[in-house]
């Protein structure tokens, strides 16, 4: 890339990637008219797609309380599981993530997505249909903990994998301007993920109270099975899709090797058609245009890449009426020399390593990974142990049938979902391309820090309104902040070649947290109390906003941009 960022012609002392992003400026005037989260039908359609990742993980995350609680009728006779076994129970499917974000972020950038997607949602169809096989019937209620804890491992590694997955599929394909914003949405699916949840745990509870309230409380096995088993609906009816995805133009770029190819006759090449396809756009013709010669053709991995000239060119005889879809900045033209394409052929780990080695990469790497880490310390702190939350309302279910227990505990979940998760992933789909990630991730974790606070400090003497409206903003903030743009963050400051694996890590790190949080806040609660757990909350708060500081803003960055860039000025100083 370097030799052939080089030899490119000087286009007089407008600096080089400013005249190759031009290429994009048709496509993105294009739109100009419309809120970045006005979606196209294409971005719809990636939308269903990629979401049902994340509507999987909330699920599950949230309908993991009240399956416990259900178990422990079914199991104990409605006494407390063994505190370590629930929290296997309860961390396994965090344990397995740590696994899926690692492996299947690598595989995505070195195979590539189209050969990896997918396969991790077959892994938690598999997964969830074993959980739902638990044969308590015939094991001992430890044996039948840890059966479905060790499934739940294996279901935590598919969703573990849809992070990096979905993020990394979703970038490739996204338009600039909207790239936050449509990141968001995907994001989002984790409130209706738990708003469904809980809905879902009300309509079968409520199937099941005449058996229940006739005292067959053992017909409560039942009951989690269906909740369980009915995630396998939108599992199945996006595995098609994801199986048959194809790959993203932008990311075959990045791959493609050309070694017979003369760069500078590919850079003349390039900027020849980027320039007659913005002179069509200009007069009307519009920015769609078929791609000739395939073998110099390939797109940019990412928008408005100074590498990348964005001039909307359709591969495969597919044409893009006035430049409204992604695919015209998707199908856009990239020449590469062939030593950058076998440098970026597999995206070995040495690379990798290489890569970060440098402070101003690792920086960003320390900064994604410590930011999640503190989050989902408080985040899955608060949302995995809800009964402490449920009991301060007045839904804990401690009195009463086992039906009306249990239905108690729904109502309470679906409250405490419906009053402040999922409003604060929209207030960040509408503002993060206005705000800005950086800004929304600093107040969302110093207003999540407050009322930690508030509630540390009034926990034992607040009465029950102003807890709800306090857990409420809490539950708030954490989606209108840090709990969405610790997603975004690592999908966007990355260039292409590296981001699905440095997402990975990054939500592993957030997920080691979540781990730690899962095992250790029953225990700590009872040694120092619920109020001390919620100072050390806080303090993660006040942690990440900390560490934000180490990453830049990404709203309308170019990581590739910036990468090609870099190997440019390193290719130079190393010829001098």
């Amino acid at each position: 890339m370097s030799d052939r960022l080089s030899a490119q012609p000087e286009r007089g002392e407008e600096p080089e990637h400013t005249h190759v992003r031009s290429g994009l400026e048709e496509y993105e005037r294009s739109g100009e008219g419309r809120p970045p989260w006005m979606l196209t039908a294409t971005e719809l359609k990636l939308l269903g797609i990629a979401g049902v990742g994340f509507f999987l993980d909330a699920y599950d995350l949230f309908i993991i309380n009240p399956v416990a609680t259900m178990l422990q009728y079914r199991l104990y006779d409605g006494k407390a599981l063994p505190a370590n076994l629930e929290g296997f129970v309860k961390a396994g499917a965090n344990i397995g993530s740590v696994i899926g974000q690692f492996l299947f972020g690598y595989l995505a950038d070195s195979l590539g997505r189209k050969r990896v997607y997918g396969k991790e949602l077959l892994l938690i169809i598999v997964a969830t249909i074993l959980c739902i096989t638990t044969p308590t019937g015939r094991l001992s209620p430890k044996g039948s903990l840890v059966y479905l804890g060790v499934f739940r491992i294996l279901l935590g590694v598919g969703v573990g994998g849809d992070y990096p997955m979905s993020a990394s599929v979703s970038t490739d394909r996204a338009v600039l301007r909207k790239r936050g914003t449509m990141l968001s949405y995907i994001f989002a699916n984790q409130g209706w993920g738990s708003f469904v949840g809980s809905i879902v745990t009300m309509v079968v509870l409520a199937c099941y109270k005449h058996v229940m309230q006739e005292g067959k409380t053992s017909r409560v096995d039942g009951v989690w099975r269906i909740i369980i088993g009915l995630s396998l609906v939108p599992a199945f009816a996006t595995l098609y899709q994801r199986l048959t995805l194809p790959e993203a133009r932008r990311f075959e770029a990045v791959r493609r090797l050309d070694a017979g190819d003369d760069e500078l006759a590919r850079a003349k090449k390039a900027q020849l058609r980027e320039d007659a396809a913005r002179e069509r756009a200009e007069k009307g013709v519009g920015v769609g245009a078929r791609a000739h010669d395939e073998k110099g053709t390939s797109d940019g991995s990412s928008e408005g890449s100074s590498e990348a000239p964005q001039a909307g060119v359709v591969h495969e005889k597919r044409e893009v009426v006035g430049g409204e879809t992604p695919e015209a900045v998707i199908e856009a033209e990239q020449g590469l020399g062939a030593k950058e394409m076998t440098r970026r052929k597999k995206a070995h780990f040495r690379e990798f390593l290489s890569y970060f080695a440098e402070w101003r990469h690792a920086r960003i790497l320390i900064g994604t990974c410590s930011c999640w880490f503190f989050l989902d310390i408080a985040f899955y702190g608060i949302n995995l142990n809800q009964n402490v939350v449920l009991q301060q309302i007045g839904f804990d279910g401690k009195t009463g049938t086992p039906w009306e227990r249990l239905f108690k505990i729904a109502t309470g979940n679906l409250i405490i979902t419906a009053l402040g998760f999922v409003p604060g992933y929209y207030a960040t789909v509408f503002t993060i391309e206005w705000l800005g990630r950086k800004w929304i991730q600093i107040q969302g974790f110093l207003m999540c820090a407050l009322f930690l606070a508030i509630l540390a400090g009034k926990f034992t003497t607040m009465g029950t309104v102003p807890f709800i409206v306090c857990f409420a903003l809490l539950q708030f903030f954490f989606n209108f902040g840090a709990n969405t743009t610790t997603y975004c963050y690592p999908a966007e400051v990355f260039p292409t070649r590296f981001r699905a694996f440095a997402h990975g890590m990054s939500a592993a790190a957030g997920k080691a947290g979540a781990i730690i949080t899962a095992l250790l806040f029953n225990t700590l609660s009872e040694r120092i109390g619920t109020p001390a757990v919620l100072w050390i909350f806080f303090g993660c708060c006040i942690a990440g906003a900390v560490c934000t500081l180490l990453l830049p803003e990404v709203r309308g960055r170019d990581p590739d941009v910036i990468d090609a860039e870099e190997i440019r000025a390193a290719s130079a100083a190393a010829r001098r």
